[in-house]
């Protein structure tokens, strides 16, 4: 392994990251500061685009950010 393969993989990490198109529910609690079952009633509510993967739900970012600035 090279010395600064680390660094690599770290840039591409978080370009990875900022990139991100979607929001798992434990993420929609964290922003929020809101339990895990709260955030999946909002999900339930319909107030932003959800997608179901096999048994995850997926939120997404774009729907629930512009969601976030109306309240």
């Amino acid at each position: 392994m090279y010395p600064d393969s680390n660094i690599v993989n770290q840039t591409e990490s978080a370009t990875v990251t900022s990139g991100k198109r979607a929001y798992t529910v434990v993420e929609i609690a964290d922003l929020l500061q809101i339990s895990k079952s709260k955030a999946y009633e909002l999900c339930r509510q319909g107030l932003f685009k959800t997608i179901k993967i096999g048994r995850a739900v997926r939120v997404s970012k774009l729907s629930f950010d512009e969601w976030l600035d109306r309240q």
